[in-house]
C-alpha cells in the first residue's frame, strides 16, 4: 500500500535580497501574516496522522500558526552550508567568487566545508524512503525550500543541476506519493 508525503515550505523570514545560507530566523511580519492569511486553506494538512518539521524556527513557528503542531525531525536539516553559514550569496561571491562557481557548477563539491549538492539531495531522498510512516497513512513536514527542492530531484531522479531550475515560494506544497524508491509526483 502507498503512502502519502506532503512538504510544506515553510513561510517567510526574509526578503529575497537578504536571504542567508542556513539562517535559522523567525518568520518576518510578513511571514507571519501570510502564514495566518494562508491558515484556512491549509487546514487540511492537520488531518494528516503524522506531522515533521524541520527543526529550524520558522519551519517550528509555520507548524504551529497552522495549528500542525509538528515534531522536528533532525534529518530535515536545512542545507550543511558550512562557513558560509549566515553570510548571503552576495557576500560570499565577492570573498570567494571561484568557489561559489565550483558549487553552483559541480555537484559533489562543498568547498564551503559542508555537505555537497549531491550528498544533501541524498539525505533528503534517504530520509523519504525511510520515513516514520506505516503504510496507508499520510504525513505532513513543513519543510525549508531548499529541502523540497531536493525532494523533488530525488523523487523525480533528475540530474543535480536540475535544483538551480526549481523555485519554491513560501507555503507551496508538494505532495508525493509511493513506496521506497518508487515515488510519483501528485498534482491537484
Amino acid at each position: 500500500m502507498h503512502v502519502r508525503m506532503t512538504l510544506l515550505a515553510a513561510g517567510r523570514s526574509s526578503i529575497g535580497a537578504d536571504v542567508r545560507f542556513d539562517d535559522d530566523r523567525s518568520l518576518d511580519a510578513a511571514g507571519w501574516e501570510e502564514a495566518v492569511r494562508r491558515a484556512p486553506t491549509l487546514s487540511h494538512l492537520a488531518a494528516a496522522q503524522l506531522r515533521y518539521c524541520s527543526p529550524s524556527t520558522r519551519c517550528r513557528e509555520t507548524g504551529a500558526v497552522l495549528g500542525l503542531s509538528p515534531l522536528a525531525q533532525p534529518a530535515l536539516l536545512d542545507w550543511d552550508m558550512g562557513r558560509w553559514r549566515g553570510a548571503t550569496l552576495t557576500e560570499v561571491t565577492v570573498r570567494e567568487p571561484e568557489a561559489v562557481h565550483q558549487w553552483r557548477t559541480d555537484p559533489r563539491s562543498a568547498p564551503h566545508g559542508g555537505e555537497s549538492l549531491l550528498t544533501f539531495i541524498r539525505r533528503i531522498g534517504g530520509w523519504l524512503d525511510t520515513r516514520p510512516v506505516a503504510a496507508g497513512e499520510w504525513a505532513v513536514a513543513v519543510t525549508e525550500p531548499s529541502i523540497v527542492r531536493a525532494a523533488l530531484c530525488y523523487v523525480l531522479k533528475a540530474p543535480p543541476h536540475t535544483y538551480w531550475h526549481l523555485d519554491v515560494q513560501p507555503l507551496a506544497t508538494l505532495t508525493l506519493t509511493g513506496l521506497t524508491g518508487d515515488w510519483r509526483l501528485e498534482l491537484r
